[in-house]
């Protein structure tokens, strides 16, 4: 199982680096190369996602973003550091609580949009901040190098 970890600070410009590197593991994981555009897509909404959050709550602390390839699967988890169950609260996620009329449409649009994406999706929240896990079948024999 190898594993690539990236952090980077909450920028905007920093979530097309974050694209790019998610797009060349899940190549090199053997992701089917039809499916590389929802994986740049995904990885950019919830990058964009995280950094909004970051920004919006004055969170310092960098956005982190790891790509697990598995024997059958290759997945990828953002995290922010905001703290808070319950936020976010779209595109079916259940547990999560409704958000004030107006608060977070951003939010929701791109849980929304990553949900259209990705079949196996999971988003969760606490204390110490949140993450998305997003996974797509991978065959590591038909990679290439």
């Amino acid at each position: 199982m190898a594993t690539v970890e990236l952090r980077f600070s909450a920028q905007p410009e920093h979530v097309r680096t974050a694209r790019l590197v998610a797009a060349a593991v899940a190549r090199r994981a053997g992701v089917d190369e039809a499916a590389l555009d929802e994986v740049r897509l995904a990885v950019g909404e919830a990058c964009s996602r995280a950094v909004g959050l970051h920004r919006s709550h004055g969170i310092v602390a960098p956005v982190r973003v790891v790509l697990t390839e598995e024997e059958k699967a290759f997945s990828i988890e953002v995290g922010d550091e905001v703290p808070g169950a319950g936020r976010g609260a779209a595109a079916g996620v259940e547990g999560a609580e409704p958000e004030a009329e107006g608060e977070g449409a951003d939010d929701q649009m791109g849980l929304a949009v990553i949900s259209g994406l990705v079949d196996d999706v999971e988003v969760s929240s606490g204390e110490d901040g949140g993450v998305i896990r997003m996974s797509w079948p991978a065959n590591p024999a038909s990679a290439g190098s």
